[in-house]
């Protein structure tokens, strides 16, 4: 089943909501604190959602959260608008952090490797909107890309961690997941 492709209303709302988040982080570059609380109010709920993902508890979600606040609120001048959008900025902040969080609670061990843990990729994708680019694009790819991609971003799976879970060689992990980041951007254009 294909998603329906976003409404001219989405698109430009998603729009006007990138270049909100956008601008805030610039004002958070000169020190405007209600900068921040505006990045906050807009996306502190996906944040932890993503963190949530990897942590698979609250309490970690919201402590590798705030971090990624801290962070972004301390390192608003190397945002690069040029480099990708300020949405994708902030997710891999928080994504990083709560990959930090997670090696220091030593919770990623054989036990999360275990296949009566094994991650769902097909549920991950299917949570995204039905009118999301994203759900669109991640289904365009082919079943390996979407796999690294999905496991690494969704999940938490380190390049290592992927290439013996898939069983391909790390190599062919780094490619699958640096030319599926690029189509991703291409198709999300």
């Amino acid at each position: 089943m294909t998603a329906e492709p976003a409404s001219q209303d989405e698109t430009s709302r998603l729009s006007a909501a990138e270049a909100e988040i956008s601008a805030a982080i610039v004002r958070c570059a000169c020190g405007d604190r209600l900068a921040l609380r505006v990045i906050y109010d807009r996306e502190a709920a996906r944040m932890v959602g993503v963190a949530m993902r990897i942590l698979r508890r609250r309490d970690l979600a919201e402590e590798a959260t705030h971090e990624a606040f801290l962070r972004v609120w301390r390192g608003a001048h190397g945002f690069d608008p040029a480099r990708g959008t300020a949405r994708a900025w902030l997710f891999a902040i928080v994504r990083n952090q709560a990959l930090t969080v997670l090696r220091n609670e030593q919770r990623f061990d054989a036990d999360t490797l275990d296949e009566s843990h094994e991650p769902d990729l097909g549920a991950a994708i299917s949570r995204l909107p039905e009118t999301s680019a994203l759900r669109r694009c991640l289904q365009q790819l082919d079943t390996g890309r979407r796999s690294a991609i999905v496991l690494a971003y969704a999940h938490g799976f380190s390049h290592g961690e992927l290439a013996g879970r898939l069983g391909v060689p790390l190599g062919t992990i780094k490619s699958w997941v640096r030319r599926g980041l690029r189509s991703l951007q291409e198709c999300m254009g």
